[in-house]
């Protein structure tokens, strides 16, 4: 695709050498929409230290979590692998660097034969430390502050739901079934036939110290424990006592067990209680107070009761603020593989969280670029941000994506809706999807190594690629998109070329951040989508369309009567409008365009 010189030669201005002037009070001043976001996980992007590969354990596998042959367990990438390719994704045209989980983790977890490792981060037992196998608390200060003077961001990915798998259940072998508040109630000792325990608990929507210092006996459902020698496995020494956990087996993800549950058997806390919300008010309040990072992104966000993020959220931002970080971003995970806003939103409204991950997006983008629906997912989209705390407005922050590191990769969806299309359209779609990313409203999110063709075989662990040359043969047999290259931090292939231009457009015109849309056309089957987003100062108009089909389109789109003459940012745009009102758009198969309305002086 096509972008325009002129659009190319204003976006060069928030590349890397201008950034590098930006002060840090202005890169903390800018807005969270109007950045571009890299989601990496480090242990699978670059190693920049051998030494700790092992993480500082002595062993084999099971007891280290290094096997670069598996793709369940560490391959070596650390923090210092990431300040050495700082270069290379801010050249992508990312803003902000989104890390996964760094903090130190149970080094391999699993049923004897079935174990791996917590090589992606979200099995803590140090919450207040990074992983060794990722390096030191000072290499990740090294990162915020390079980043910082890059004129980058940073948010870190962080866990509160729960812990590593340390408690386990005397008696019970296998995976502990989920045990309902109803038949066993935290006032009996195993059911509700029980002896009397707790007494005097008013039940856990009390949050009152008082009626909490009540609950001291953990062992209403099952009979936790936690195994010899694991006693101070984590930190702070609170963590250790199940007192603070919920104890009650294994979740459903179903009903009070989404709340309840342990999910996959990780220890779930019992974030009602109000030493926990103290606690880690304290352990997230200390990482913003040393390294002045820029956002989190909490994992497993809606596994969480609401009442405590309407009491941490605002804490954070508190901290922030204390520390000069006016626009601290915030945004959870609230899964779901289905087109539904309303559930995002409820997690807005309810629980105050400023954003969540925008999985409806990632629905609509995905249907409409693979061909699996229209694009009336898409245009719903436009009166559904209303659904979301501050309206339109706010629906501007919610982290935008095609795939990611638990759904699996946009290119392994894209082959799934329809296998046996050619490498050329593969590349293609995989195009058009970028482009919507990067021109819709939100903040758009490109997971790490999509911008080489990395496409998987599923999601979870087949998602989760090297981008340094990998000892998994899974990883290194599985198809891509585009050409083949060795270098997989080359800057030549054709993702990373469009969507570096495609980011870079997008931070250099306000519309694209921060502008309204109003939607201009849709069709239920593969076909025309179009909108405009009008520059949030000046009004000006920036009409965005996209075809969705297999055949060139050629249509009239509606626009402001005032918009009479264009210049072409991306695509091919008429100069003019046919007449006012109207625009007359031409695009390829899976073609687009970004056509700016120029305002007669």
């Amino acid at each position: 695709m096509k972008i325009a010189m002129a659009a190319m030669m204003a976006c060069c201005a928030m590349g890397g050498i201008s950034a590098q002037a930006e002060t840090l009070a202005q890169v903390r001043a800018r807005a969270p929409e109007q950045e571009v976001i890299y989601f990496v996980l480090p242990d699978r992007f670059a190693n920049g230290d051998a030494g700790n590969d092992k993480g500082g354990l002595t062993g084999d596998r099971l007891v280290t979590g290094f096997d670069p042959a598996s793709k369940g367990f560490y391959h070596g990438g650390d923090l210092k692998g990431l300040i050495a390719h700082l270069d290379y994704i801010q050249s992508l045209g990312a803003s902000a660097l989104w890390v996964g989980p760094i903090m130190k983790n149970k080094p391999v977890q699993g049923p004897r034969g079935h174990e791996s490792a917590g090589y992606h981060g979200y099995w803590i037992t140090d919450f207040l430390h990074v992983d060794p196998h990722f390096g030191t608390d000072a290499d990740f200060d090294a990162l915020v502050k390079a980043a910082h003077g890059r004129g980058m961001k940073v948010y870190m990915d962080i866990i509160i739901n729960h812990t590593a798998d340390v408690i386990q259940y005397r008696g019970v072998d296998g995976s502990p079934p989920y045990r309902s508040l109803a038949d066993y109630p935290f006032s009996r000792r195993g059911g509700v036939g029980g002896a009397p325990i707790n007494a005097g608990f008013a039940g856990d929507q009390d949050a009152s110290p008082a009626n909490w210092a009540k609950m001291t006996q953990p062992d209403f459902a099952y009979a936790p424990y936690v195994p010899a020698g694991e006693e101070k496995v984590k930190n702070p020494a609170w963590l250790n006592d199940p007192i603070w956990y919920h104890n009650r087996g294994d979740s459903t993800f179903e009903g009070e067990s989404a709340n309840y549950g342990d999910f996959s058997g990780l220890d779930d806390l019992a974030t009602e209680n109000p030493r926990v919300l103290a606690g880690f008010i304290e352990i997230y309040g200390s990482w913003i107070d040393r390294f002045g990072i820029d956002g989190y992104r909490i994992d497993t966000a809606k596994h969480v009761n609401p009442q405590f993020w309407q009491s941490f959220v605002p804490a954070m931002q508190a901290r922030a603020r204390a520390r000069g970080i006016p626009n601290f971003h915030i945004f959870g995970e609230v899964a779901t593989g289905d087109y539904d806003p309303a559930l995002l939103a409820g997690w807005t409204r309810r629980s105050g969280l400023p954003a969540v991950l925008d999985f409806a997006f990632m629905r609509a983008a995905n249907d409409a670029a693979g061909g699996k629906t229209g694009t009336g997912e898409l245009a719903r989209m436009v009166g559904d941000d209303a659904l979301y705390a501050g309206g339109a407005k706010g629906a501007m922050q919610l982290p935008t994506f095609l795939g990611n590191h638990d759904a699996g990769r946009f290119a392994w969806f894209l082959h799934e809706a329809k296998p046996g299309m050619s490498a050329q359209e593969w590349l293609a779609r995989d195009l058009l999807g970028h482009a919507m990313l990067l021109t819709l409203r939100g903040v758009p999110t490109i997971y790490y190594g999509d911008e080489q063709g990395f496409a998987g075989t599923g999601g979870d662990q087949s998602s989760r690629q090297d981008m340094f040359e990998s000892r998994v043969a899974e990883f290194n047999e599985g198809a891509m998109v585009g050409p083949a290259a060795p270098d997989r931090f080359t800057q030549t292939h054709p993702l990373y070329r469009e969507i570096a231009a495609l980011a870079r457009l997008r931070r250099a015109t306000p519309a694209l951040w921060g502008g309204a849309t109003r939607l201009r056309a849709y069709d239920e089957k593969p076909g025309l989508f179009a909108v405009s987003r009008f520059d949030p100062v000046t009004g000006a108009e920036v009409l965005v369309a996209f075809n969705t089909s297999d055949r060139a389109i050629t249509a009239q789109v509606a626009v402001e009567p005032g918009s009479l003459r264009f210049a072409g940012l991306a695509g091919a745009c008429p100069e003019a409008a046919t007449a006012p009102g109207s625009v007359g758009l031409s695009l390829p198969a899976f073609g687009y365009a970004v056509c700016a309305a120029i305002k007669d002086k």
